[in-house]
């Protein structure tokens, strides 16, 4: 028991001493500790010390400069007020100065209305007093004339109408008087090395219709037992035989020319073989058809080879053969057509514009006449529709529509217009009957007798010129150039005709003395 008290005190006087001895040395480095922090204590409240002074002296460094920034910024502001100042001052005085200005002219301009209103009510009264004179001096004028101010007027502007025409048809014929001596003598010369350059035929083959029989029994036999010969030949070709009483003759009448040449070769073959009946007939028909065909293409080929033609469709070269069967005038078409091509493509040659398209267009110009008996229309119109739905070039369509009239849209369609009219101005190229002809030259007379101031007229070298003799007491040179222009239109427009006929006007003064 002692013993375990003695233990426990000693354990204790041991925790004791342990204590104060860690009590000791915490003590001492509480010390430590202490004299540190004061240390730092010091050292922190120097260095504020130094920090709050020197952001003292750059405070006092920054208030110092924005005060210099400031001061010179309102020096500045403070100049710039003033010299706007200036500026305003010496805009008011400028101002004030227009102002008086202003109210000196406003006060200039009162005095000259009022001078104005004066004068305007003054020019009123002698406006008044003049229109009154006018009217006096109107009526006095219209008494001593007789005529009243429209009638004056109307007199007036026909007489300045008819002077302005008369001068303007000075100037026109002047002008184409320049351009004619310029152009004519080339135009001639091309025309006449085209013309010489072909040689060609002075009357083309017309187309036969009729026939001729060895004789007038073969009549009895072509018409057959109750006329059905007769009948299965016009069933089998479409063509009329009309058998009169001309010896040794039939004649073939039908406005298709291919089925008339068919009817003709197969009545001659029908002739010539004795053997005639309608199965025969139908026989000798189809043989024919067919060597007019290939007659017809053949003929369209060639004509196409010897201009040097390439390109046409084969529908437009049958068409061109098919013009060997047709004629105008009594001119072959075919023949006519061949002209045309040549002399377009001479005169094309000279002027350098296009041969080939000049050929192309001269040779299908009359296409429409190989259908025209078929289709309703002109045949410029029939063969330019021809033309463009077989696949033509515009061109060559424009100068077949327009190579008799119309406005003319290349050089190739003039020269289509031009070798048109030659080939059909040839002499001999072209014939018509006595009738027609005396009524063509009696109406070309009767159409330069209608215009006022005409003496006398004839129509000579065949109806292709008409010579007037005009009066000149009564027409003067103008009036005569505008009457052959009118009656070139007139016939234009009332007259068919072939080729082109050529009006002139003769005036003429002859003033006769005699020395005795």
């Amino acid at each position: 028991m002692n013993q375990a008290l003695y233990v426990v005190f000693i354990s204790a006087a041991i925790g004791v001493a342990i204590g104060l001895f860690y009590k000791l040395r915490l003590k001492g480095k509480w010390e430590g500790l202490r004299r540190e922090a004061e240390a730092l204590i010091e050292e922190s409240r120097n260095t504020a010390e130094t920090i709050r002074k020197d952001a003292s002296y750059e405070a006092k460094g920054i208030v110092y400069q924005a005060r210099a920034e400031s001061e010179k910024e309102f020096k500045e502001k403070r100049a710039e007020l003033l010299h706007q100042e200036k500026r305003l001052r010496g805009r008011e005085e400028t101002l004030d100065r227009k102002l008086d200005s202003l109210e000196h002219r406003e006060r200039e301009f009162s005095r000259r209305e009022k001078d104005l209103s004066g004068r305007e009510r003054g020019l009123q009264n002698k406006e008044k007093q003049l229109d009154d004179l006018v009217g006096q001096q109107k009526g006095f004028l219209e008494r001593l004339a007789g005529l009243s101010t429209e009638e004056a007027r109307a007199e007036l502007l026909r007489r300045v109408e008819e002077n302005a025409r008369f001068e303007s048809a000075k100037l026109a014929k002047q002008v184409e008087d320049e351009a004619r001596e310029q152009a004519e003598k080339k135009a001639k010369e091309i025309i006449g090395l085209a013309v010489q350059r072909y040689a060609g035929e002075y009357v083309a083959d017309a187309t036969v219709s009729a026939v001729s029989l060895p004789s007038d029994d073969m009549k009895g036999r072509i018409i057959g037992r109750e006329g059905r010969n007769i009948r299965a030949l016009e069933a089998a070709t479409g063509v009329d035989l009309i058998v009169d009483d001309t010896p040794e003759l039939i004649t073939l009448s039908t406005f298709n020319p291919v089925r008339r040449e068919v009817a003709r070769l197969a009545l001659e073959k029908l002739i010539a073989d004795g053997r005639i009946h309608p199965a025969r007939i139908e026989e000798i028909v189809e043989r024919s058809r067919k060597e007019v065909e290939n007659t017809i293409r053949e003929e369209g080929e060639k004509a196409v080879f010897e201009l040097g033609l390439s390109g046409l469709n084969p529908e437009l070269i049958k068409l061109v053969g098919r013009l060997r069967y047709r004629t105008s005038y009594g001119q072959n078409v075919l023949q006519h057509s061949r002209e045309v091509a040549y002399f377009a493509g001479i005169m094309a040659s000279e002027l350098r514009a296009d041969v080939k398209i000049a050929r192309r267009a001269g040779l299908l110009h009359d296409l429409g006449k190989a259908v025209d008996h078929e289709v309703e229309g002109p045949h410029p119109e029939i063969g330019a529709n021809l033309a463009r739905k077989f696949g033509e070039p515009q061109v060559v369509v424009d100068a077949i529509l327009t190579h008799h009239d119309g406005e003319v849209k290349s050089v190739e369609a003039a020269l289509v217009a031009a070798a048109d009219a030659i080939s059909a101005a040839r002499p001999g190229v072209r014939s018509e009957s006595i009738e027609n002809y005396l009524k063509r030259l009696t109406k070309l007379e009767d159409l330069a007798m209608s215009y006022k101031g005409v003496e006398k007229c004839y129509a000579i070298q065949a109806g292709r010129e008409v010579r007037i003799i005009v009066k000149p007491e009564e027409v003067t040179d103008e009036a005569s150039w505008l009457l052959s222009k009118d009656l070139a239109k007139r016939i234009e427009a009332e007259m068919t005709y072939p080729g082109q006929i050529k009006v002139t006007v003769i005036r003429e003064n002859r003033f006769v003395d005699f020395a005795k």
